[in-house]
């Protein structure tokens, strides 16, 4: 595994359903600043473009204002003059699963509603392909876990002969992907810190400010 080559033109793809379940869930992190994260990693780069892959979260009666702390997240990202936004969506149905510690005596499953996001995996593993077949870029890093992207980064390496690294949000790097990617890097709590937006932003709609639950 190598440390990626300087001064290389640079696009960046992020799975953001990952970015958030592994690096910012339960952390005072959330208003993070792409651009920032981007640059701060790869400070000997030029960062040509950034592509953030996600979903709009449907709300739930428990929890009212996510898709509204989503959206000024969202409004807040479009400030950023190369970063793009790229949407799946969110599938919800019921399931009927087994309880993991049933009673002796007692029902043994139980109904849930379970939540998918989906799209956002193949979107990037497109766009991926898109920007290499169009020489938009002379690396391409992405910001994920998701061992699924496998394929397509061994397919611009070997095909295309660029470099793909993976900038890693997990604390333990997929061995899939460390085996494809020519480098990886982690996301460490001190950089996701150092690497947030102001608590208002502005766009040409207004200031945007912080979610104060956030």
């Amino acid at each position: 595994m190598f440390y990626p080559a300087p001064s290389l033109i640079t696009n960046v793809y992020i799975d953001g359903f990952n970015l958030y379940y592994r690096s910012l869930k339960g952390t005072p992190f959330k208003w993070l600043d792409l651009a920032a994260l981007c640059q701060k990693r790869l400070p000997r780069h030029q960062i040509n473009r950034i592509r953030y892959f996600t979903a709009r979260v449907v709300p739930r009666p428990s929890k009212p204002q996510t898709a509204q702390r989503q959206q000024v997240y969202l409004r807040a990202l479009e400030t950023i003059p190369n970063l793009s936004i790229h949407y799946g969506h969110y599938l919800s149905h019921p399931v009927r699963m087994p309880l993991a510690n049933p009673p002796a005596a007692g029902p043994r499953f139980a109904e849930v509603i379970k939540t998918e996001e989906k799209g956002s995996d193949v979107n990037l593993a497109t766009y991926l392909l898109l920007d290499a077949f169009r020489s938009d870029f002379e690396q391409a890093v992405i910001v994920s876990n998701d061992s699924d992207l496998c394929t397509p980064i061994d397919v611009v390496r070997s095909q295309f002969n660029l470099p793909v690294g993976i900038m890693c949000p997990a604390q333990n790097p997929s061995g899939a992907l460390c085996g494809v990617a020519t480098f990886v890097l982690r996301i460490r709590k001190g950089l996701l810190g150092v690497s947030q937006f102001p608590a208002t932003v502005h766009d040409a709609k207004g200031t945007i400010t912080k979610p104060a639950t956030w």
